[in-house]
């Protein structure tokens, strides 16, 4: 994805957000050649930066009893967004991770397919959950995630990224949620 990053449609926070657009680090040719990585560690190591993310996304968890987290920077977003919004956290890992698992979801990818797992004795029927990730790329992790939160018999109430990268249409995979990015690229 090439150009700036941007802050997505209107927010509270708009001019706290446009700083924390300028913190998201180009990384060329990571993972591999031809890759244009956007790093957003430096707005997680930023106090402010990490506040204003974390606010923002909290005001849009609503009505939720659960915020769920995917693995890995998902879940310090999602444990801040838990503690401001006032819900529990609960996991989405990578297969493996997991001593009880409540539920499996494998999933393709670009090249190849992944798995993602729900921990047992977290998510109740009736439950009503907001997911929460760093990026929103292709949306495979997402509605994976989705899905397993589902499966468990919770419904989920929405997905909110800190970054989209609107040229992989995601979003199109989670045509069914109200789908929140505070950035896009």
């Amino acid at each position: 994805m090439t150009g700036p990053v941007a802050v997505a449609g209107a927010h509270g926070s708009a001019p706290e957000l446009e700083r924390v657009a300028g913190l998201v680090r180009d990384v060329p040719d990571y993972p591999s050649p031809g890759i244009l990585f956007r790093d957003v560690t430096p707005v997680l190591a930023d106090a402010e930066a990490f506040t204003a993310v974390t606010t923002e996304l909290a005001s849009l968890v609503g009505e939720a009893d659960l915020v769920a987290g995917i693995e890995a920077r998902g879940f310090l977003l999602g444990a801040a967004v838990a503690v401001v919004a006032g819900t529990g956290i609960v996991p989405i890992r990578k297969a493996g991770k997991l001593p009880l698992v409540a539920a499996t979801r494998t999933y393709e990818l670009e090249y190849g397919t992944a798995t993602v797992e729900l921990p047992a004795d977290t998510v109740f029927p009736g439950a009503r959950v907001f997911l929460v990730d760093d990026v929103l790329a292709t949306g495979g992790t997402a509605a994976a995630s989705a899905e397993l939160l589902r499966e468990a018999g919770a419904t989920v109430v929405g997905f909110g990224a800190l970054l989209e990268l609107t040229g992989l249409n995601g979003r199109q995979r989670l045509d069914d949620l109200p789908v929140h990015a505070l950035l896009t690229v």
